[in-house]
């Protein structure tokens, strides 16, 4: 995976503001792990590192764009993403169960923190589940395969067990 570690040895008081237009932060990582898709407007980023006591605050945006296929229909569709974020992060301190794993490292005593794998896990925090389209997707037909939002088909509706049509008109209040 992408990797990009900043020094934060020299960081002032106040702190320090930086910016990622390199794509590759995402487009490595998306086809290292077969994420579908491709980037469609350009991910940038801001970030700005304030040093704490005992550790650092990393605060900033991101947004940008990725086409991916329809979870309903599977046509493709430029999907925009975008995310604040407001993190602490403690030299050394694992994350979540990965117990040598941490954003911050120390090397030679001088503290780096992993730019590449902190925007890849907002980006992957961003991306739904399952993308759609548009919220009323009709989504393909299970017989014919047809894109029910170009067209209808002639596929006989199942219309479930008929001993049970009288719940259909049930309301729940």
């Amino acid at each position: 995976m992408t990797e990009l570690w900043i020094s934060l040895q020299d960081i002032p008081a106040e702190g320090r503001e930086f910016s990622f237009t390199d794509q590759s932060l995402w487009t490595g990582p998306m086809k290292e792990l077969h994420v579908p898709g491709k980037v469609g407007r350009p991910f940038e980023a801001s970030m700005r590192i304030t040093p704490q006591d005992d550790g650092f605050l990393v605060t900033g945006d991101f947004s940008g764009s990725v086409i991916q296929p329809c979870g309903r229909c599977a046509e493709e569709f430029e999907l925009p993403l975008s995310g604040d974020f407001d993190s602490f992060e403690e030299p050394g301190a694992p994350m979540d169960d990965l117990e040598d794993a941490s954003r911050v490292r120390v090397v030679k005593g001088v503290p780096e923190f992993d730019v590449a794998g902190f925007l890849w896990e907002q980006f992957l925090l961003a991306l739904p589940e399952k993308p759609l389209c548009s919220e009323d997707c009709k989504g393909l037909c299970p017989q014919c395969g047809i894109n029910r939002n170009q067209g209808s088909c002639a596929c006989a509706q199942d219309n479930g067990d008929l001993r049970l049509a009288v719940l259909r008109n049930l309301k729940l209040q």
